[in-house]
C-alpha cells in the first residue's frame, strides 16, 4: 500500500504490509457455529417434546386410578392406626 493510499483509506500497517482480517474470519466462523448450535438445541428440544407425548391409553388411567385408590387406602389405614 502506498503512503497515498494509507491517507486514503485511513489504515496504518505494521512494516508497510497490508493488515490481515483473521480476526473478522474467526468472529464470523464462531457466530455461525453459535446459530448452528442453537439451532441443534432447538430442534432437538422440539423432537424430544413431541416424542415424549403419549396418546391417552385406558388401560394406563386405570392403573393410576388404582394405585391412587390404594394409597388413599393406605393413608385412612395409617390414619386410623394412630387414632385409635
Amino acid at each position: 500500500m502506498t503512503p497515498a493510499q494509507q491517507e486514503q483509506t485511513g489504515e496504518v500497517h505494521v512494516n508497510g504490509q497490508p493488515g490481515q482480517d483473521g480476526d473478522g474470519n474467526i468472529t464470523r466462523t464462531l457466530v455461525w457455529i453459535g446459530i448452528a448450535g442453537l439451532s441443534a438445541a432447538l430442534a432437538f428440544t422440539v423432537v424430544r417434546a413431541l416424542v415424549s407425548r403419549q396418546p391417552v391409553d385406558p388401560t394406563s388411567q386405570r392403573i393410576q386410578q388404582l394405585i391412587d385408590e390404594a394409597n388413599q387406602l393406605l393413608k385412612t389405614l395409617d390414619d386410623q392406626k394412630h387414632t385409635g
